[in-house]
């Protein structure tokens, strides 16, 4: 401890500070450790309150409580889990005006970011519960004639959900809660430490909307602490984690067996091709880079353009971001946030100081803005000339910034783009249609957006790694979550001779 830099951990918050609390077997509570993490606004540098740095023992505790009531979800029907969905968007929706604000002061990004985040949070019980509803299964033709054979779907039953800071409230109802409770799962989360105070209105919202105590709990604390024991608990049977590449790979050794769905790092190139339309490319360019800041895990990370457009592609690029300025996050008119911690901020720093002393050039931007409440503003920033081994080429670097690469021909292009071992999502700018399909099938990504910016994506769509890169395991997306949370059981029947 602590585990960000620059963060403050007591063993008791002072008198009349705001006081975090865990949600254990249907009750709110400080949990049994000794450790309380400060809780700092990125946006603004002021105290919003203490956090309780959960222990295993807590995380045991919600396990057991969460199995013991596993049965009061899936007793219900479809039609009941997907009322109960809507309850919950009904209620996010009533309480929207108490979460965008202080999503906005937790996590760093804009007002306007945090009020569309917390709509989409709404949505995505929403869509969960109207997918549920008409998610089918098969009758099986058989050779036997006095046999009849059908699949139904059942829940798993525990889940652990583990959800990263950069979207602290959409980010699990869309990929896990929603989908978990439409599929009638209970389950444990995990929130990001710097981001579970406004976690635990989402929380407030479920319980407010009738979903059955003990279904869904929350314990708060350190990811190799809290997540851990969700990850290697024999009464867990499925891990549902967003975060980093590194902290994926742990999970799935560490998980023994369990049901996965991981959603991982992501460096997926933004290719253009010389048929491309410049204007709309660098609009699109930029608007994926300047998204929540950056720290988006299908973001514009890397830019791989064809040698005889870079200068024009880097101009453009440069004066589509410098329409945008880092501002304070709570201002209404902002457009550009903070980074939501110190760690992430210098490996920014040190990703655009690796690439510069390895020869790149420094377009817009370069470094952290001023002027600004605190120091995790960073300016958009665009280079030229990356090396290609450089980590901001290879590496996910979750800031405003693109780096852009030449190249010469198709076999220097895929070998640039096989570089990073990431594989989430790809954007391919282009203006032939055999083209456009011959290069997205050879992207070896879950998503190719085509004329579109890497990070488009809408909730029902299937999002994922691709197979043997680094960006997780599964499909996460409408009716492919549903059916991740879900198990297919097969029955056959004996109808006589």
């Amino acid at each position: 401890m602590p585990m960000f830099k620059g963060l403050q951990v007591s063993e008791a918050p002072p008198s009349g500070a705001t006081r975090g609390r865990m949600r254990i077997d249907g009750r709110w509570e400080e949990g049994t450790g000794r450790q309380w993490l400060r809780i700092v606004s990125p946006s603004t540098g002021e105290e919003l309150g203490w956090l309780p740095m959960g222990t295993r023992a807590d995380a045991a505790r919600a396990i057991a409580s969460a199995r013991s009531n596993a049965h009061r979800l899936a007793a219900l029907s479809a039609w009941q889990r997907s009322a109960l969905c809507m309850a919950v968007a009904d209620r996010i929706d009533a309480r929207a005006g108490d979460m965008a604000p202080l999503l906005c002061l937790e996590q760093g990004k804009t007002l306007t970011e945090a009020r569309g985040e917390v709509a989409a949070a709404a949505q995505a019980f929403r869509n969960a519960g109207e997918q549920i509803k008409w998610l089918e299964t098969a009758y099986f033709p058989v050779e036997d004639g006095t046999k009849r054979a059908f699949s139904m779907l059942q829940p798993k039953g525990v889940f652990g959900v583990i959800t990263p800071w950069n979207f602290p409230i959409a980010l699990p109802a869309i990929y896990y809660l929603g989908p978990g409770i439409a599929t009638g799962n209970a389950m444990v989360w995990t929130p990001a430490p710097t981001t579970s105070l406004c976690a635990a209105l989402l929380i407030e919202c479920m319980i407010e909307a009738g979903v059955p105590e003990g279904a869904v709990q929350m314990v708060t604390g350190e990811g190799p602490v809290v997540g851990d024991a969700l990850v290697t608990s024999p009464d867990v049977d499925g891990i549902a984690f967003t975060g980093s590449s590194s902290v994926g790979a742990t999970i799935a050794r560490r998980a023994n067996g369990k049901s996965l769905l991981l959603e991982l790092g992501g460096n997926g190139p933004t290719v253009v091709l010389a048929s491309a339309d410049l204007d709309r490319a660098a609009r699109c360019i930029a608007a994926g880079a300047l998204t929540n800041a950056g720290q988006v895990c299908t973001a514009t990370e890397r830019v791989l353009v064809h040698a005889s457009l870079r200068d024009e592609l880097a101009e453009r690029v440069a004066a589509a971001m410098s329409k945008t300025r880092p501002q304070k996050a709570t201002d209404p008119d902002a457009a550009l946030g903070a980074l939501n911690n110190e760690d992430n901020a210098a490996k920014v720093d040190a990703h655009i100081a690796e690439a510069v002393a390895g020869g790149a050039c420094v377009v817009l931007g370069g470094g952290r803005a001023d002027g600004l409440p605190t120091r995790l503003y960073y300016e958009p920033t665009v280079l030229t000339d990356v090396p290609p081994d450089s980590d901001l080429h290879v590496d996910e670097t979750f800031g405003p910034v693109v780096p852009i690469l030449a190249f010469d021909t198709d076999e220097e292009l895929f070998a640039l783009a096989a570089m990073s071992p990431m594989g989430l999502s790809a954007a391919l700018f282009v203006g032939d249609v055999g083209a456009a399909f011959r290069y997205a099938e050879r992207l070896r990504c879950g998503i190719v957006n085509i004329n579109e910016a890497s990070n488009y994506w809408e909730m029902h769509i299937p999002a994922g790694g691709a197979a043997g890169t680094a960006s997780g395991h599964g499909r996460t997306g409408g009716r492919h979550t549903l059916m991740a949370m879900s198990d297919l059981k097969t029955i056959t029947v004996h109808v006589g001779a």
